[in-house]
């Protein structure tokens, strides 16, 4: 029987200044040790964080910022060593993935009494050899986050969070319903910030959960409406704020369309392909998290398209060609937006494709993807689709 479960987020804030809506909400949870975890270079170069800090007064209990991408578990150990010091009792994140990533690290590192990198192996699901998951028996976490994202990567809506492991180069999975962030706040004005780049590499991310979910296999009412309205959103508002930056509406579009776009994730909808090969792309070759999607998405569509085309269907429709296959749309955005295209134009050489196609395969979402990959051999001819 199908069971949709809803997440434990108690709200999504807009139409605020973000630092008046923290005090509003710091408030509300009558919070007094709040700890912000920033993005290093919102801290140095905008006065957004010294905002939070004067809005939050004697409430602010320090500040990190030296999260860096991809979430090193050093980083994470870092944070959680400094958060433990400072006595929190509400982590509030701003900036993109990264920080979003580590406060949800570091609330479970804090209820576990974790120390030292090699520690975070006791808070992983692993992954058996049949690709079922294996979940680790830990402590829940007790301190609430309140996120304010910059980027579009919407990881603020998820229970899920990537933690890289600098020793293998892997990035691993935790999983626990306590850190899906209480509260996401949504400002455009700090949004503004985000280099074009991010803000649009990331916003293709957010597409890619809206695609694989909605052309998963187990595409649920619940996901898919929430989904086709983010990607109508989100194709719209990038193409709107790549023209005109300044445009406050479409960069709220496309905030409000990274939220949805978690809709099929967060109700139980795994992600395929393109997520599981661009774990592997950002863990061990170092490409952004948002150009791992846009490098993999058109490949794993077009290879996925001979089961699932229906489904297809409802994306092509969305981005406004309902007759023109999905892959060709996606690749026509992404190129279209001034995003990176092709393994092989980005720093992949033929010769890594086996190490990717190995690794790949250790990740869960490939193998849930919609068309089934039996090994390595499956994963190396999606790669050649993406070269």
């Amino acid at each position: 029987m199908p069971r949709i479960e809803l997440t434990s987020m108690k709200a999504v804030v807009y139409g605020q200044p973000a630092h008046e809506a923290l005090a509003n909400e710091v408030s509300r949870l009558d919070a007094r040790r709040v700890y912000i975890l920033a993005s290093g270079t919102l801290n140095r170069e905008t006065d957004e964080v010294e905002k939070l800090q004067t809005a939050l007064g004697p409430r602010c209990a320090g500040v990190f910022d030296r999260v860096g991408a991809h979430v090193p578990r050093q980083d994470v150990i870092a944070a959680t060593q400094a958060a433990r010091e400072a006595d929190v009792d509400l982590i509030v994140t701003i900036g993109g993935g990264s920080p979003t990533d580590a406060a949800k690290a570091v609330s479970l590192c804090l209820a576990n009494g974790i120390d030292r990198p090699q520690d975070i192996d006791r808070l992983l699901t692993k992954v058996d050899a049949d690709g079922l998951p294996l979940p680790p028996d830990f402590k829940a976490p007790t301190i609430p986050q309140i996120s304010i994202p910059t980027t579009l990567s919407a990881g603020e809506y998820s229970a899920i969070t990537g933690v890289t492991n600098e020793a293998t180069g892997q990035k691993d999975i935790l999983k626990h319903p306590g850190i899906m962030p209480h509260i996401a706040i949504l400002d455009p004005d700090v949004a503004r910030h985000t280099p074009e780049w991010l803000f649009l590499s990331t916003g293709i991310r957010a597409i890619d959960h809206c695609v694989e979910g909605i052309c998963s296999q187990t595409a649920n009412p619940f996901g898919d409406a929430q989904a086709l309205r983010g990607l109508e959103l989100l194709a719209k508002g990038l193409a709107a704020v790549k023209n005109q930056p300044d445009d406050r509406a479409a960069r709220l579009d496309c905030l409000l369309g990274a939220w949805l776009s978690m809709g099929p994730l967060v109700s139980g909808v795994p992600m395929g392909a393109s997520h599981g090969i661009g774990y592997v792309l950002g863990a061990r070759f170092g490409i952004p998290h948002g150009h791992t999607s846009c490098l993999m998405l058109p490949a794993v569509m077009e290879w996925n398209a001979s089961v699932n085309s229906d489904r297809q269907r409802l994306v092509s429709a969305a981005l406004g060609e309902a007759e023109t296959d999905a892959s060709v749309l996606l690749d026509a955005l992404i190129s279209g937006l001034g995003l990176p295209r092709g393994l092989l134009a980005n720093g992949i050489t033929i010769d890594d494709f086996d190490d990717i196609a190995g690794a790949a395969m250790l990740t869960p979402w490939v193998h849930k993807n919609p068309r089934q990959i039996n090994g390595p051999e499956d994963v190396l001819k999606i790669l050649a689709l993406a070269q």
